[in-house]
């Protein structure tokens, strides 16, 4: 029997509250006609205020969507409503061979996708790129080292000559360093009891960016990451990869912080190797009033190639072939580890990588607990605080909901600010999605 994605994980597709709102009014049968699924595809037409019904179509895999709406939210309600109708209603999306339109549409995206992957590269011209960038990039990392020592110089509770760090982040963007503007631009927002342990770890990133021919391969490619450079995907597949059947351990989608007024929306998929325990890291971005493509259901398997990323604690990873849609998976949770352990894992992670602020964590057997000073998980040995700054407190009852004062496996980040759950499985086994709508 085909798995039908939850009602949960469908709205969680939404580029907004009310596309939510507008899909759930089209998750009924009586607008649609024509519906249709072959496993990999779902269609059908959907009544409108004119004449013709909007044509809708879905391809599962990716998620990619079309529909004839003149919306401009991506995906629209009625790819939303057909999702939820599929989730919550199969019968009345049949089995069958899709439409002459459907195919089409699916044929031209093959055709698109395979011409992508023969596009000839000049490997002068990037080689040329390359080298004109760094320039720029060693110099911005020269500047900020300057600008950090003044401050430092001047002692942190002078404000005299402290100016706002928004002038710094324009000259690191300029200097095409986002990953050092990105940071630089959260300076202003910092306690200042913070202000040195990042201008020391600000100060180290701009040394390192300096210096990167000096660095081992593995380092300099992790200084590339936080300094922002990024890897063209082509590139990045056409080095190894694993495959593997990948457990979606959850997901998370917020707001991308940046100075610009069109703000981007950033998806983060965690996964796990079922055969290989890699843990690996997807990220998917989408414009304002367009949700990230990629999605994933949790707690279902993807067989896939998976090409990470090069680094000193390779993490972060891009998706390559797939064989089939993602299938359910396991009836048992993952294995978690200790506090203690997890303490000591990520502790391990930042000796390769100075600048992690978390990593990828199934704890087991802890209990969430909420206490005057906060939110803590303890496993009955040790404990850790929640990091509440990113989960919001209506999920932090759920988990405590979930629980009901028993055990049970939380998956999520864990690092020196604390544990921020992304999902947790209780005793009926069922994964429960901490961060989607």
């Amino acid at each position: 029997m085909e798995e039908r994605w939850s009602t949960e994980h469908v709205l969680s597709l939404a580029p907004d509250a009310a596309s939510q709102k507008a899909a759930g009014k089209l998750s009924a049968p009586a607008p649609w006609s024509g519906t249709g699924t072959d496993g990999t595809a779902l269609w059908g037409e959907c009544k409108g205020s004119g004449r013709t019904p909007y044509r809708t179509a879905i391809e599962l895999a990716t998620p990619a969507y079309q529909c004839s709406c003149p919306s401009r939210k991506f995906p629209c309600k009625h790819a939303l409503g057909l999702l939820l109708l599929w989730s919550g209603t199969p019968q009345a999306v049949p089995a069958g061979e899709p439409a002459d339109w459907v195919a089409e549409w699916l044929t031209s995206r093959q055709e698109r996708a395979e011409k992508r992957a023969k596009e000839p590269v000049d490997p002068e011209a990037a080689r040329r790129r390359a080298e004109k960038r760094g320039t720029r990039v060693a110099a911005g990392a020269a500047e900020l080292r300057l600008r950090l020592a003044d401050r430092v110089r001047h002692g942190l509770a002078d404000q005299s000559t402290a100016g706002p760090w928004e002038e710094v982040a324009a000259r690191m963007v300029d200097a095409q360093a986002p990953g050092l503007a990105t940071r630089v631009r959260e300076l202003d927002a910092l306690p200042q009891e913070r202000l040195l342990e990042e201008y020391a770890m600000l100060h180290l990133l701009a040394t390192a960016a300096t210096r990167m021919d000096e660095l081992p391969a593995e380092l300099a490619a992790t200084v590339r990451a936080r300094v922002g450079y990024t890897v063209e995907t082509s590139e990045v597949l056409a080095g190894p990869t694993v495959r593997d059947r990948w457990l979606v351990l959850g997901s998370r989608t917020v707001p991308m912080e940046g100075g610009s007024d069109e703000r981007l929306t950033t998806r983060r998929i965690w996964l796990r190797g079922a055969k290989t325990g890699r843990p690996a890291l997807l990220l998917s971005f989408g414009r304002p009033g367009q949700a990230p493509a990629l999605a994933l259901p949790t707690g279902h398997l993807v067989e896939a190639d998976l090409a990470y990323h090069p680094g000193a604690h390779a993490l972060r990873a891009t998706l390559g072939e797939r064989y089939g849609v993602p299938e359910p998976g396991p009836a048992e949770p993952p294995a978690g580890l200790t506090v203690a352990e997890a303490v000591a894992g990520y502790g391990t992670a930042v000796a390769d990588d100075p600048w992690l602020e978390s990593r990828p964590t199934v704890l087991g057997d802890v209990v969430p607990v909420h206490t005057p000073d906060g939110w803590f998980l303890t496993d009955g040995h040790h404990t850790v605080p929640v990091r509440t700054s990113t989960v919001p407190e209506p999920a932090l009852w759920r988990l405590a909901a979930v629980s009901t004062g028993r055990p049970l496996t939380v998956f999520g980040e864990y690092g020196h600010q604390g544990f921020a759950p992304v999902t947790a499985w209780a005793a009926d086994r069922r994964p429960v999605g901490l961060t989607n709508p």
